[in-house]
């Protein structure tokens, strides 16, 4: 009975094969044993006749070295007579090495396996119920026609069995059945709904898979018993866990209406079941969406499984919130897929290709972790050009300049395949963010010259088709591609190079005819791909400039008439006729121009993965871009929900009055440790799991899943918190509105308030609102859940006190629990919708860390010697029913941050009444920084006062929007700052400059020729248009025709250095360096615009 309690399905063999293992090492067995792996025919008769001795340790020293043969793989078919004669043998432990065998066998040697089948029969009674579960088990294995009704007697026998391990072996046996008669099918469908109604965990997942292989379309046998699983779902075994998983998500698109309709709004207070009068009130509520609790259920019990160590569960709940979760709480499963990718290059791979499709559709989400997916050296080059394609997908105007010097890294790698790929991502970068396309463009033409071929070949065909998107500016390339010709070899860059010739043939009439004079050359000897190229320019220049190519292409053609390639031939005959009229050709050649010449739409690059969300996440289908055998659609949403009183159960009601948990009085405070909610379903949870999975599952509650439960309370409370607009910035700004008045009330609460934030802007009580709703929520929600249970049982403060302190908790980070989601390096994801364009703290503090390395001790920040006043209306008059605002840069450090834009903002009452407690309300995007001024508590009429704030833009032209707010009324207005006022002036001197602007070549350098209106001529002038643009500093210049300015951006201290070289006529050459590619661009079109006014 030793081994029995090990004993399940896999561990028997392995059980068997160590008890073998461990039998071998004796001295007279040695030799023995090595003979028994060579295919000695002697040495199996020495086993038969151990077999078949009186003896039982002789038989069971045979049977663990037959099962060592097994396991070796090696064929003990012909010892199945001896070892069958054992099957009633009363030695436990002879008789579970046997039956391990026969599962092994019985297919095979069926005849013999029937001759025991009576005994199998009986063993199903035996008292031991792992004897009783490898009876069964051998006995689907025998798969033989005749003996169906026998399978299915044992089978509904064993589904009543009063041990759940048998009963979960009935569930296989059940699988095994279907296959082998699938007339049974009626039948079986019976024993599994009784098998579904097991309050075991150990049959769920069995039950489940059983399900899905023989009836995965009846639905209605899910109904009664979906909360359960639900329920049951954190103790069920891990495999178990992920089949539950797939088919309740299967289950909820059929049953659940879609959570994502426009302006679906959430009710997170409501409780999973409330009293009769509360549901009455929130119907009388209605909203337009409200999420079914069946639903809610779904989500809340599937959470805690994201810390599963098992990367296959992890991989289930992420495509489980991915189908079925509203859009703001998918990121929820953010940081669980980042943590898979340090584990094997296996589990890399499949993770990193679901979320190369989740990227495309919700960047946001990806976005602060966007360093998880920089290429390490030591990856290998799949794992390598998927991280590309994430890195691609995730790129915008806010993090474009990162990710490209990230790019100009990866194109010096030694592997030429993810050199290529990184060359094709510089391209689709290039084509979906028009800001940095000159640049892209730029930098791919200087790796034309480099000395690997690939890159080069690569570049070509990238730069071939960005030429397509703006072909008339760009005459230079293509004259410098046409030099490079004879030295590329790769026949697609050839072929590529051609084809710009031919397609812009007019703007190169020089070179072209030359190019296909060097071809006619080498035509025999090139690639069918190149041949064709040929051809159509030969045929493109006899019909721009037939005076120098007629002959050439005549004798092109003559040469492609007689190709050994069947293309070539018929493309010659085609191009032939078209081109070259004569008596039977007919009205084509009339069209040759507009056929050959037509305008051609420029290419879009798209990724590998736009396609891949047709198949469900985590399945093979999706892995391999299709349909694979045994794949299951993922049904659309229905328009209506069906009928949600089916999943209701009787019996439930009654166990839940009687539970010793809901006898505790309800407490006011809504954000306890365990809200209501999660306390009926722990007793739901205990309930349907009857007594015998009761303990296990309060203490997995309470043990192993603490941590689950506060980050679950904590997402459901933010969310609570934020009421009808379901974001956490109305949360923290009407706290902080209170704040804002308990401050002039008294003293007391700011003091306390300002000691656990720990940041001297909380004692306004209006510091940055947007870390406090989104960066804090997820990371902070141990500590949170900590120190408000603590502080609840300490002392039973007022409900009002609690949520005051609620927010500088928050920023307190626990050292106690360490959950394995958390991640040190990263900054958590946002809890509310994602916000593609404002970068994450972490990513801004890389940006700093790699900024700051390339710029020169000797950069001073200065403030700006000329300061052009340039106001901006806020608020009209009009508008703000008699408030008006107006706002302007000041261009002097903010005192609040170093990292926020400095702001003044001149607040006039021009009502005939007074106007009362005027302050900032809500702000969008939630996760901006903005240091609002303090509340005004009366402006009288005619009356002005000029408040100061500050704003962090995270060096982005992104528009600032928030709400200013009077006692009365709320007005949203908007700050959109020009691109000058994110940088502050710098001094260095002229030999700094030059080097400074000499590290920041290629890619971070955009230049262009401007024209200069004639009083703009002078230094005093230039000086004069730049600094009204832009907050830079003037650099002291040697020479008269140059003009050098310096700056920083406010946010990452990148540095960013203009210079202008005047020439003799009226233009100027214009050059900005900077990592800040986007700003870059914007800046040279606001400094060509002030130059150009006179």
């Amino acid at each position: 009975m030793s081994t029995g309690v090990s004993y399940n399905d896999q561990g028997g063999a392995e059980a068997a094969v160590e008890a073998g293992q461990e039998s071998t090492p004796t001295s007279s067995s040695t030799g023995a044993a090595f003979g028994l792996f060579s295919a000695d025919f002697k040495k199996n008769e020495d086993l038969k006749e151990m077999l078949e001795s009186n003896k039982e340790s002789l038989k069971l020293e045979a049977m663990k070295r037959i099962v060592g043969l097994i396991a070796k793989g090696k064929s003990a078919s012909e010892l199945f007579p001896a070892v069958v004669k054992n099957v009633a043998s009363k030695n436990i432990e002879l008789k579970k090495l046997v039956y391990v065998y026969l599962v092994r066998y019985a297919e095979k040697q069926q005849d013999l396996a029937l001759l025991s089948i009576s005994t199998f029969q009986r063993a199903l009674k035996d008292p031991n119920q792992f004897i009783r579960a490898s009876a069964l088990r051998v006995l689907s294995s025998i798969r033989v026609p005749i003996i169906v009704p026998i399978m299915m007697l044992a089978i509904k026998e064993a589904a009543a069995d009063l041990s759940p391990y048998v009963r979960k072996t009935s569930a296989h046996a059940i699988q095994k059945l279907y296959s082998l008669d699938p007339d049974q099918k009626e039948q079986l469908i019976e024993v599994i709904e009784k098998l579904l109604k097991d309050k075991s965990t150990l049959v769920a997942g069995s039950v489940v898979m059983a399900f899905e292989e023989v009836c995965p379309d009846r639905i209605d046998l899910i109904h009664k018993n979906y909360r359960k699983l639900c329920n049951l779902l954190v103790d069920v075994e891990e495999w178990g866990q992920v089949v539950i998983i797939s088919m309740l998500t299967r289950y909820a698109r059929t049953q659940f209406t879609s959570p994502w309709t426009e302006g679906a709004e959430f009710d997170e207070n409501k409780a999973f079941y409330d009293s009769d009068s509360e549901e009455k009130k929130d119907q009388t509520e209605a909203k337009p969406y409200v999420m079914d609790p069946d639903h809610r259920l779904l989500l809340r019990n599937t959470k805690p499984l994201l810390q599963s160590r098992n990367t296959a569960v992890v991989m289930a709940v992420a495509q489980l919130y991915w189908h079925l979760a509203p859009k703001h709480e998918v990121s929820i499963v953010t940081k669980s897929l980042v943590r898979l990718l340090r584990s094997h290059r296996e589990v890399q791979y499949i993770v990193l290709q679901n979320i190369a499709t989740m990227s495309i559709q919700r960047k946001g989400m990806f976005e602060p972790f966007i360093k998880s997916f920089y290429v390490r050296s030591t990856d290998a080059t799949h794992i390598k050009t998927l991280k590309l394609e994430i890195l691609t997908n995730l790129a915008n105007e806010a993090n474009i300049s990162t990710i490209l010097r990230e790019f100009q890294t990866y194109v010096k790698s030694q592997d030429k395949a993810f050199a290529a790929a990184t060359i094709q991502a510089i391209g689709r970068c290039a084509t979906n963010i028009s800001e940095v396309t000159d640049t892209c463009l730029n930098g791919l033409v200087l790796l034309l010259s480099n000395r690997d071929e690939t890159v080069v070949a690569e570049s070509i065909v990238v730069i071939k088709k960005l030429l397509q998107t703006q072909p008339t500016q760009h005459g230079d390339i293509i004259k410098h591609m046409a030099k490079l010709f004879d030295n590329v070899t790769v026949p697609m860059a050839r072929a590529s190079i051609l084809w710009l010739m031919g397609e812009y043939c007019e703007k190169v009439p020089k070179i072209a005819p030359d190019v296909l004079r060097k071809m006619a050359k080498t035509f025999t000897a090139e690639e069918d791909i190149v041949k064709l190229q040929t051809v159509n320019l030969a045929a493109k220049l006899y019909l721009t400039n037939s005076k120098q190519t007629k002959l050439l292409t005549q004798y092109i053609l003559n040469l492609g008439k007689y190709d050994q390639n069947y293309d070539i031939r018929d493309r010659t005959r085609f191009i032939r006729q078209l081109i070259v009229p004569n008596e039977k050709s007919g009205a084509l050649s009339k069209y040759a121009r507009r056929i050959l010449l037509a305008p051609k739409p420029a290419p879009g690059l798209e990724s590998a993965f736009k396609d891949r969300d047709r198949y469900q996440l985590g399945t093979l289908s999706h892995s391999l871009n299709l349909k694979a055998t045994g794949y299951q659609e993922l049904p659309d949403w229905p328009a209506v929900a069906p009928d949600q009183s089916v999943r209701n159960v009787e019996i439930v009601e009654p166990l839940r009055e009687s539970a010793p948990i809901v006898g505790k009085t309800k407490q006011p405070k809504s954000d306890k440790f365990y809200s209501d909610d999660e306390d009926e379903k722990e007793e739901e949870g205990s309930d349907s799991s009857g007594s015998g999975s009761e303990d296990s599952s309060s203490s997995s509650e309470e043990s192993g899943s603490e941590s689950e439960e506060e980050s679950s309370e904590d997402s459901e409370k933010t969310s609570s918190d934020s009421g009808k607009s379901s974001s956490g910035s109305e949360k923290s700004s009407s706290e902080s509105e209170s704040d804002q008045k308990k401050k002039k009330k008294t003293k007391k609460a700011p003091q306390k308030k300002s000691k656990p934030a720990g940041d001297s802007d909380s004692e306004n009580g209006n510091g940055p609102v947007g870390q406090a709703s989104s960066s804090s929520s997820e990371s902070s929600s141990d500590s949170e859940s900590d120190s408000e249970s603590d502080s609840e049982s300490d002392s039973p403060a007022p409900k009002k006190k609690t949520e005051e302190k609620a927010k500088p908790k928050v920023a307190v980070n626990s050292k106690k629990e360490v959950s394995l989601l958390d991640l040190d390096d990263f900054s958590p994801a946002p809890t509310n919708a994602p916000k593609p364009s404002v970068l994450s703290q972490s990513l801004l503090s890389d940006l700093e860390g790699l900024s700051l390395s390339n710029i020169s001790s000797t950069v001073q920040v200065t403030t700006s010697s000329f300061g052009p006043l340039k106001t901006y209306e806020l608020l009209h008059h009009m508008t703000g029913k008699g408030l008006s605002a107006k706002y302007h840069f000041p261009r002097q450090p903010c005192l609040f941050q170093p990292s926020m834009v400095a702001v003044q903002v001149i607040l006039t009452n021009s009502s005939d009444h007074a106007l009362e407690e005027i302050h900032i309300g809500d702000q969008s995007p939630a996760s901006l920084n903005i240091h609002c001024f303090n509340t005004i508590e009366r402006l009288e009429p005619g009356a002005s006062v000029t408040v100061s704030m500050g704003i962090d833009f995270s060096d982005s032209t992104q528009a600032a929007n928030f709400q200013l707010c009077t006692k009365e009324d709320q007005f949203s207005v908007s700050i959109q700052p020009a691109v000058g006022e994110l940088l502050m002036a710098s001094t260095m001197t002229e030999q700094d400059f030059c080097k400074e602007q000499g590290k920041l070549q290629g890619m971070n350098e955009t230049s262009a020729t401007i024209t200069m209106a004639t009083a703009n001529a002078s230094r005093q002038a230039i000086n004069k248009q730049v600094l009204s643009v832009a907050n830079v500093g003037e650099v002291p210049s040697s020479q008269n025709n140059f003009s050098r300015f310096a700056g920083q951006t406010v946010s990452s201290r990148a540095l960013v250095l203009v210079s202008l070289e005047l020439s003799e006529s009226s233009g100027a050459l214009l050059t900005i360096n900077t990592e800040k590619s986007v700003m870059a661009s914007m800046l040279l079109q606001d400094l060509k615009q002030a130059f150009a006014q006179a």
